[in-house]
Formats: C-alpha cells, sequence, structure tokens
C-alpha cells in the first residue's frame, strides 16, 4: 500500500520482537513472470481448504450449500479456467563485444555515435586537445532546428580565451568533413548537421538489420561493460502498490503507468529488472473484511468477481461499525460530562463497555490479533482473500501491459527485520522515546524539514515507516541491487525523504544513497461517464466504449477493422495512457474523456492511426520486406525525406537521454514529433503510383519509420494497432 493514510485501524503485530508466526511463514511472497506466458498455462494459486471449512467466516449462499470439499473443486475449477492475457515482451539488443575510448559509444547500435567520434576528433584536433575530453561535451537536440550535435563551447573550459575566440579557432582549423556540413554558430553554441547522403544509408540499414531492438542497448546495463561476464546492474522498481480486497483505483493509475515504463525503460538498457508491488495487505481491516464475510459474503459472487465482492462486503461492514459509533460515541460523551460533575458513571460505563464488546470493530481487533498469533484458519481466510485479489489484479495489469516479479506487501516484512530496525535507530541514536512512544525528531540531525517520525507507537506497534526502513534492507540482503526505485505520489514527498534520511543516519548511507523516489501529480476529476465511480476497470470500460463511438463514425474504416471491440480497448487504454504521460510526471492533469479519445491533437488514438497509417501503406506498396534492404536511398532527397531520417537517427539518443530525464514524456514528445513529420511528408513522398525505384526506396524509410513507431509504443507499454 502506497497511500499512506494512517488511521487507528491499522494495525501489526502486536511487537515489533514478537517471532514470526509459522503459519505467516508459510505465505510465501508471490512471485510471477508474465512474459511469453499465458495464464491458462499454469494452475492458479491453489487456495487453502481450511479457508474454505471455516465455519466462523462461513458466508450465506443463495444456492443450496456446498460441502468444503465440493467449494475448493469447484473454485479450483473456476479459477483453472480463468486465464490472463499474455503480456507483450520486450525486445532488446544483446550486449556487443565492441569497446570504445569514449563512454557509452556503440557506434553499432547508435548511428549517431559515429558523427559523435567524429566531431570530437574534428575538434580536438583543430584546438589540440584531448578527444575523450571533447566527447562528452559534444551533445545532441531536441529539434531538428538546432543541428543533429550541438557544442556548448564554454563547456571546453579553453582558459584566456573567450568562447568567440575559440569558435573562430575551430573553424579556422575545421578540415573538409564527408560526415558533416560546415558548422552553424548560434552564440556561444556549435550547431553540426550530418550530410544527408551517408547518413540515410547508415541509420536506414540499421533500423533494418535491428529492427524491433533499434534503440536498445543491454551494454548500458552491465556493471562493467568491457567485462560482460561480471553481470547486469539490478533494480528493483517499486510501484503500483494497491490495497488488498480492493478494486484496482484510480487513483494508483499514475503509479502503475510510470512505473510500468520506468520498468520498460531500464529493462531495454540492459538492467536486471525487478517489478515489485507493494500490497496493503495486513491490518485490522482484514478482521472487519472477514467479520463482514460471514454477514454478507456469497460463496459463488466471490468466485465470480472477487475484488468486486470483497470490496462490496467492506463496505457494508464499515456501514455497520458506522451505525454503532453513533451509540458508542454518544455514551462516552455522557461519561464525560457527567464525571467533570463527579456524578457515578459506573452503570454508564458498563453500558460502554457491552456496546464496545459486541461491535464489529472490537470484533475485528479480536480477529486481526488471532491472525498476529498465527491463527491458522484466520491466516487461511486472509490468503485465500490475498490469492484471490492477487489474481484477479494480473488481470487488469495484464491490459495495461504490465506484469510484476515479485507480489511483496506488508505482510511479508518479517518481526525479525523491524526488531533490527529497531535496535539499528537505538544504537545509532536516531531514535528517542517520546512519552510512550519511540520517534525521530530529524532537526537533531541536520534535517529540520523533516520534522518528527514516530517510529514505534506506546503499544509498542511499529508504524508504516519502520516497516519501509525493515523492508529496504530485506531487500536489498535478497537481491543485492544497485538501484530502487519507489513510484510513488508526490503527497508521500516527506514519507520517503524520512525513510532514506533514516536509513542514512542508520549506518546505511549507501544503501539510502541507491534508493530514489520517483514522485508524480494527482489526476483531477478523474470519474465515469455514469457516476464518480473511479475503479480503474470501470474508467477503462467506459473509455473503450467512447472510442467504439467514434471509431463508428467512419464507416468505411469501421468495417475494415477485424475485430472492433478489441481494437477499441485497445486504442481506449492507449487514450487514457497517453493523456497521463503527455506532461511531466509531477504535473497533475485533468482527466478528460472526449480531449482523450480525439483523432486530433497529440493525443492516443492519433499515435495509433499513424502506427496503422503506416502498416497500410506497407500493404498497399506489396514490397517483400527483404527486398527493401537493396533499395536504392540515394533517391530520398527530398527535404521532408531527409527531416524525417535525422530524426530516426536519434532515437537511440532520445532513449539514453530519457535513462537521465526518467520522464515517460521524453519518448512520447519525439513521437509525436516524428507524426508530425510523417504527416506533412505524405504528399510529397507517395509510395503508390511512384516509379518501381523511389517508391522502394520511400517504403524503406516509411517502414523504418513504423519500425521506430512501434519501438517507442512499446516502450511506453502500448500494444500499437495495425488497422
Amino acid at each position: 500500500m502506497r497511500q499512506r493514510i494512517l488511521t487507528t485501524g491499522a494495525f501489526f503485530p502486536k511487537s515489533i520482537f514478537q517471532k514470526p508466526s509459522p503459519s505467516l511463514q508459510k505465505s510465501a511472497p508471490l512471485s510471477f513472470q508474465l512474459n511469453y506466458y499465458h495464464a491458462s498455462s499454469r494452475s492458479p494459486p491453489l487456495l487453502n481448504r481450511r479457508a474454505l471449512a471455516l465455519s466462523s467466516c462461513a458466508p450465506r449462499s443463495t444456492s443450496s450449500p456446498l460441502s468444503p470439499r465440493t467449494h475448493h473443486r469447484y473454485l479450483s475449477t473456476t479459477m483453472a479456467t480463468d486465464s490472463v492475457p499474455t503480456v507483450a515482451g520486450l525486445s532488446i539488443h544483446s550486449t556487443t563485444s565492441e569497446v570504445s575510448k569514449y563512454p557509452n559509444c556503440y557506434p553499432s547500435l547508435n548511428p549517431v555515435d559515429n558523427y559523435r567520434i567524429h566531431v570530437a576528433e574534428l575538434i580536438a584536433e583543430a584546438l589540440k586537445l584531448d578527444s575523450q575530453f571533447v566527447y562528452p561535451r559534444i551533445q545532441w537536440t531536441n529539434t531538428l532546428e538546432k543541428g543533429d550535435l550541438v557544442l556548448a563551447v564554454p563547456a571546453l573550459q579553453i582558459k584566456g580565451k573567450k568562447p568567440q575566440e575559440v569558435i573562430a579557432q575551430i573553424l579556422e582549423n575545421l578540415p573538409p568533413s564527408d560526415l558533416i556540413s560546415p558548422p552553424t554558430v548560434s552564440g556561444t553554441h556549435m550547431q553540426f548537421f550530418f550530410k544527408p547522403g551517408p547518413l540515410t544509408k547508415t541509420v536506414i540499414h540499421s533500423i533494418l538489420e535491428n529492427r524491433a531492438t533499434y534503440g536498445t542497448n543491454a551494454n548500458i546495463g552491465l556493471r562493467d561493460p568491457t567485462d560482460p561476464s561480471k553481470g547486469k546492474k539490478k533494480i528493483i522498481v517499486e510501484f503500483s502498490s494497491p490495497n488488498i480486497a480492493k478494486p484496482f483505483h484510480a487513483g494508483h493509475l499514475r503509479s502503475t503507468i510510470i512505473g510500468g515504463f520506468l520498468a520498460n525503460l531500464y529493462t531495454v538498457m540492459g538492467w536486471d529488472v525487478v517489478k515489485m508491488n507493494y500490497l496493503g495487505d495486513w491490518g485490522k481491516q482484514y478482521g472487519l473484511l472477514a467479520n463482514g464475510y460471514e454477514k454478507y459474503g456469497n460463496e459463488e459472487e466471490l468466485v465470480k468477481d472477487p475484488i468486486n465482492h470483497l470490496f462490496d462486503v467492506y463496505v457494508k461492514i464499515n456501514k455497520d461499525v458506522s451505525d454503532q459509533e453513533g451509540p458508542i460515541k454518544e455514551l462516552r460523551e455522557q461519561i464525560k460530562a457527567k464525571k467533570e460533575k463527579n456524578e457515578d458513571v459506573a452503570e454508564l460505563e458498563k453500558d460502554l463497555q457491552a456496546k464496545v464488546d459486541v461491535s464489529y470493530d472490537e470484533k475485528a481487533r479480536r480477529y486481526f490479533k488471532s491472525m498476529e498469533d498465527g491463527d491458522e484458519a484466520a491466516l487461511a481466510l486472509w490468503r485465500r482473500f490475498r490469492d484471490l485479489s492477487i489474481q484477479k489484479y494480473k488481470e487488469t495489469y495484464a491490459r495495461l501491459n504490465i506484469d510484476f516479479d515479485r507480489y511483496s506487501g506488508e505482510s511479508q516484512v518479517k518481526p525479525e527485520s523491524l526488531a533490527r530496525a529497531y535496535d539499528a535507530m537505538k544504537k545509532s541514536g536516531v531514535s528517542e522515546e517520546s512519552e510512550g512512544a519511540v520517534i525521530v525528531d530529524f532537526a537533531k540531525h541536520g534535517a529540520k524539514k523533516l520534522g518528527k517520525a514516530i517510529v514505534v507507537r506506546k503499544d509498542g506497534t511499529p508504524l508504516y515507516l519502520t516497516r519501509d526502513i525493515a523492508a529496504i534492507v530485506e531487500r536489498d540482503e535478497e537481491y543485492h541491487f544497485d538501484k530502487m526505485i519507489y513510484v510513488v505520489a508526490a503527497q508521500q514527498d516527506l514519507h520517503l525523504a524520512q525513510l532514506f534520511k533514516v536509513t542514512e543516519l542508520s549506518g546505511q548511507k549507501d544503501l539510502a544513497s541507491r534508493c530514489q523516489h520517483i514522485n508524480f501529480g494527482m489526476v483531477r476529476g478523474m470519474s465515469t461517464r455514469k457516476g464518480t465511480v473511479k475503479f480503474l476497470n470501470d474508467i477503462l470500460k467506459d473509455v473503450g466504449e467512447k472510442m467504439h463511438e467514434v471509431m463508428r463514425k467512419n464507416t468505411t474504416k469501421y468495417e475494415q477493422v477485424e475485430d472492433p471491440e478489441k481494437t477499441a480497448d485497445i486504442l481506449g487504454i492507449t487514450s487514457v495512457m497517453v493523456q497521463d504521460m503527455s506532461g511531466k510526471r509531477i504535473n497533475g492533469y485533468e482527466f478528460n474523456l472526449d480531449d482523450m479519445t480525439s483523432f486530433e491533437g497529440d493525443t492516443g488514438p492519433y499515435l495509433q492511426y499513424a502506427h496503422a497509417r503506416l502498416c497500410s501503406m506497407g500493404r498497399k506498396a506489396d514490397i517483400p520486406r527483404e527486398e527493401l534492404a537493396s533499395a536504392n536511398l540515394t533517391l530520398l532527397t527530398e527535404p521532408h525525406a531527409i527531416d524525417l531520417i535525422r530524426l530516426l537517427a536519434s532515437w537511440p539518443d532520445v532513449v539514453q537521454n530519457t535513462m537521465k530525464t526518467l520522464e515517460p514524456t521524453t519518448i512520447l514528445t519525439y513521437l509525436f514529433r516524428m507524426t508530425h513529420v510523417l504527416s506533412s511528408g505524405y504528399d510529397v513522398l507517395k509510395v503508390v503510383g511512384s516509379e518501381p525505384e523511389v517508391k522502394k526506396a520511400r517504403m524503406a524509410m516509411y517502414d523504418c519509420a513504423r519500425q521506430v513507431l512501434h519501438n517507442g509504443m512499446r516502450l511506453l507499454g502500448l500494444n500499437p494497432v495495425e488497422r
């Protein structure tokens, strides 16, 4: 759970020193790998038979009662036929054997690296500098008007000379080049434009050869690029983190989309990526849910739609709790008033205790305590709810092209790890006692802005921060990661800052330095067309229906689509994801159904349309792909063609630069720039009806554009459509 709103209902085992329950330890963290995997090929998580035999929590049923054995068989059979859609895998170029004296330089994978070397060596020669010093100062540009590469001359740090004098020296000593035109000067910057002929040949051949791996670079993720045997760097990406037994709330949408993208990004750059979902799966609310299931549960509804059914149960039992709270609150106020008057309150207190004892809130507390104490029946039901919820979550994630390697959660943090975390804080002097509780006063440790944080309550139970501190160490011991990022909303900036600071102050400075918080703003006005329900499946269904309506307006194209409903669903999901990724992460945005489903402007449907149009062009041209490599590329001389090829050349740089920004919009902005260049050139660079050699050359270029667009969309987590 990463919606960190602490309430009195958030409990943990009675002591951080409590030994772990043997029963609880049986609930091992779940691990799934969905790439190239279909759930129907593997049995779902088996449900604990004892959970189905619990007489104390048996649900009411509207049909004939089933025996526990029949229940188990019925449930297992039903779940076994439930399949999770396949999650598309990513293509990654294998590591190369090339070794360069320049950092992150791989000409066989990135055509622009050849040009970067060339420019660095020319400038180094002109100024009598070391080319290795010049190379990292040659930067890519994000607009064609500023050139293909640019050098900020002040970055060369030439002492005793003004930038203009350095520029003059470069221009004077720069020899003619077969690869670049004479540089253009803009202030203190030198802009380098690639000559079209050699660039076109290099880029088109590189894309046709590498295809889906163009733009990827497994070398970047190596611990030592000069020695692949030392293995990959490892990163944990923790994202999404919904609450068990509750529908996937739209509030988790951004974490899921951004986290999925970041996992993809590090994957295509060669890192060993662990995608982790830290579930809200522990606390008194599960005692409440168990009692609610006894009163309102329905076996068939649970099997059919576990998350929504459990949520309905949770809502109903919470209403019961609210109804009981009124009289209890009133009694407490009466007792308080009488005590102030020194009147006898014995009878009222007896009445209050009787009401509290039979209240659902107290029953929930007792039930959760039985979970803490390792009661197998209570834990079995909890495990069942957890497994059913995870199975349903997997289906939702698959629609977003996301899977997880590890379903972790609050329940998985070991009590001994909590005790060890507390001991480390105590020994390092980070924590202190305050009015019976244990706190960290950050002002005493040079971090006044972080305020104070409670790590252990007066009753000895740890808070969320303490569990996170313990979890960091557990993960480091298990995975030995090089980096871990938490994809969590900006509202939790303080919490994550406190977490990293406590980790550092407790003697784990290196560990804290390997952790990063990737924050984001929130979505405003997210609701379905029929109301204010904000569950993700409702949103995706609504957007899909809206897209279907939009598609129907063009009858001719609609009839060409093989499966309109499936395509509308893909376009709807694309709409939601593209709107989410259009701006910088930290900026929130207004959820607008009409804007996001439009084919006008920079929207998801427009991006899919651009890809589908390129696919259609390939079908109509009817040139086998294997023949495109023999195209006469010298025929591509038009300005529109040259601009498109220059953009295609920059794709590997765009991906690598995104490793610095960690912003989905870096990729998305590039893709829209490319679609705009494509759109403006269709009338000029026609394929069908052109001379055969011109047709082949242009089709080779358009096929490369389709490939790069496809690669970019897949990196964002989108499923490109062909019609």
